[in-house]
């Protein structure tokens, strides 16, 4: 029989297919992993927008984690979008004894029309209960601003440092240079960069497939800076052949980059 890594998925359902969870089992899968989704939130939301969201009950939340960690072993944890402060809370407790597992984290805090995914209370836990636990987080430049309190990326990311973050991973998709610049910020050690060329516009959870692919090469035993290579070559090569689902933005396709590689 054959066995591929497992990555627990923690993330939000986006109906139209372009983010959410379902950009992640498709960039765990494409990559050679087995993805183990756990739904923490469902949303009213298309390529263009969220319009609403409400998140799952933490205790079943709770209760799927317990079931699947006694059944199945895990090489890596990817969350996205977490609905809630008791989400984060019933997380933080079950890694609390497997600190030994990646743990990638992408703060999704809004979508990039606008809509809120995540409140005050929720964006607290992540900082203060979440974070410090990561292998490495993975904020757009909006997420960035917010959560370190300033618009400088680096000053964003020294403060998230500061606070008790091991690592974070700074992406330059939301700008508008010929090529996005990517940066690995770790204390105590010079950053790690990586130039793209940038494709044009944005591209429906170009974030949630960056994050999940970093986990996919986590998950493979990669270290961090190579499972970041990795994953952003894929994500290129999904962004390069990215599809026209609705009205908003393209999504990466995320099956024709493994098919492609």
């Amino acid at each position: 029989m054959n066995q591929r890594p497992h990555v627990l998925i923690l993330s939000g359902l986006d109906p139209s297919g372009g983010a959410g969870i379902q950009a992640d089992i498709q960039a765990i899968t494409a990559l050679g992993c087995h993805p183990l989704p756990v739904i923490t939130c469902l949303t009213v939301q298309d390529t263009l927008n969220v319009y609403n969201a409400e998140a799952i009950n933490a205790d079943m939340i709770r209760q799927q984690l317990e079931c699947l960690s006694a059944d199945v072993p895990i090489h890596a944890i990817k969350t996205g979008a977490l609905g809630s402060a008791a989400i984060v809370d019933v997380l933080v407790q079950f890694v609390e004894d497997k600190q030994d597992i990646p743990l990638i984290v992408d703060p999704v805090i809004k979508a990039a029309g606008g809509g809120e995914l995540a409140d005050e209370a929720l964006v607290s836990a992540m900082k203060e209960r979440l974070f410090p636990i990561a292998d490495v987080i993975t904020p757009n430049g909006v997420e960035l601003a917010q959560l370190g309190g300033i618009e400088n990326e680096r000053s964003a990311a020294e403060t998230l440092i500061a606070q008790g973050c091991p690592a974070v991973l700074t992406t330059g998709g939301h700008g508008d240079e010929p090529q996005i610049t990517n940066r690995l910020h770790r204390p105590g050690s010079p950053d790690a960069e990586w130039k793209l060329e940038r494709r044009g516009g944005e591209y429906h959870g170009s974030g949630c497939t960056l994050a999940a692919a970093i986990a996919a090469g986590r998950a493979q035993g990669l270290d961090l800076d190579s499972a970041i290579e990795q994953a952003q070559g894929y994500v290129s090569k999904a962004i390069e052949h990215a599809l026209t689902v609705g009205r908003g933005q393209p999504v990466p396709d995320r099956g024709g980059a493994a098919a492609t590689s």
